[in-house]
């Protein structure tokens, strides 16, 4: 399975995500994870574990935590491989755009209200 794959799959899953956002800020260690993303602890050791085989987080010990933080390095492929899916989008944005902007141009603008002085000319 290629890289853009595996790394799909394992950030498909939300909490993954979540613990991705909150990763992507710092350093966090479990207990810190598990009150930010609201899963037990078994729950978010065992994402933290896929996290880490997939290589989109780095642990290292301090003492008897252990502190996780995002490798960016591993949604670089992903990155890449989603650019050109960017471009397309960012190019169907502009062109609805300009669409509303030239039918925009075309539309009458609604007519305006008469005035209540108006009114009571007419009802005389």
């Amino acid at each position: 399975m290629s890289s853009d794959l595996a790394v799909l799959r394992v950030i498909a899953d939300p909490t993954r995500r979540r613990i991705l956002d909150v990763v992507r800020g710092g350093e966090h260690s479990v207990t810190e994870l598990v009150d930010a993303v609201g899963v037990d602890q078994p729950g978010v050791s065992r994402h933290l574990k896929v996290l880490r085989d997939a290589g989109l987080v780095d642990v290292r010990r301090d003492a008897q935590r252990r502190m996780y933080r995002l490798r960016a390095e591993a949604l670089r492929d992903l990155h890449e491989w989603l650019e050109p899916y960017r471009v397309e989008m960012v190019d169907r944005l502009d062109s609805l755009e300009r669409h509303l902007e030239r039918t925009s141009q075309r539309i009458d603008p609604k007519p305006t209200d008469p005035k209540p002085t108006d009114l009571k000319e007419h009802t005389a």
